[in-house]
């Protein structure tokens, strides 16, 4: 559909000033490096619901990709062939005054602003690619439970590992204030390395705060260990039991807080 832009209305406006205003403080030092430099590279402001033509031509000129406007939730076959062939959905429509910081369903703050910025970047915007395409081929597997854990987890409730600390990536955490300061500051979520296997197995919350993390160490790894056909790992979980949310195993890698912004695996002194 087209986006029906005359339909916003002032209040729409206002409210997306809000969440920016309000993220662009927030966010800082705690997101990303190339999620800031997508927010740059596509011009994103404050003032008001930008146009989605505006973004997908940026967007095209960057990794190919282009949005496509959707009035809410899609079907996963319409959802998997957007992502495959570089065209992503986003809901028009924003979200009310008294909905500033928790949605069940993805308005266009938590769309544009929380995904669309990572789309300019060319490893990621691949992995995005990459997993329609793996989302194309799950359905004879009834596997699709396994690949959702996979987006949720990644796409968005993802943290990874920098130089600086550990950083947001996740759309889900970077368009709410809440959990933006909770996955990274508060001592409840379990932080746990990225292990393709795990994350497949473990079940997540859509009603609060996430009680895990996983923590990809880049955009590369995440694409590599990713990137290959997902059929084999699909029949070795078939009779895996699923983890709860909560859960941590005996293998498990652990991220703490050391000293300042220093974050280190559980146990290693190094």
């Amino acid at each position: 559909m087209e986006q029906p832009w005359r339909e916003y209305s002032d209040a729409d406006h206002a409210t997306w000033r809000t969440l920016f205003a309000t993220q662009a403080k927030i966010l800082q030092g705690r997101a990303c490096d190339e999620f800031i430099a997508g927010l740059h590279g596509l011009d994103m402001a404050e003032h008001g619901i930008p146009r989605f033509d505006a973004l997908s031509d940026l967007l095209e000129a960057a990794t190919g990709w282009r949005i496509v406007a959707v009035p809410g939730l899609v079907p996963d076959d319409v959802f998997f062939g957007l992502m495959a062939n570089r065209r992503f959905p986003v809901s028009w429509w924003i979200r009310k005054a008294d909905q500033m910081d928790y949605l069940q369903e993805p308005d266009v703050f938590h769309d544009v602003y929380g995904h669309v910025p990572l789309l300019m970047n060319p490893v990621f915007a691949d992995y995005m690619q990459a997993y329609g395409e793996g989302g194309l081929r799950s359905g004879k597997f009834n596997a699709l439970t396994k690949l959702a854990r996979l987006y949720w987890y990644t796409v968005e409730f993802g943290l990874i590992d920098t130089a600086q600390g550990l950083r947001i990536y996740g759309s889900g955490i970077l368009s709410s204030k809440g959990e933006s300061i909770y996955s990274l500051e508060s001592p409840a979520p379990n932080r746990v390395r990225f292990d393709l296997r795990r994350v497949m197995s473990t079940r997540y919350r859509i009603d609060t705060f996430q009680k895990t993390y996983f923590v990809i160490d880049s955009f590369r790894n995440l694409f590599d260990a990713t990137a290959a056909d997902f059929e084999p790992v699909y029949r070795e979980l078939e009779h895996v039991e699923d983890i709860g949310a909560g859960l941590l195993l005996p293998n498990d890698r652990v991220m703490q807080r050391g000293t300042g912004a220093g974050w280190t695996e559980a146990g290693d002194t190094g």
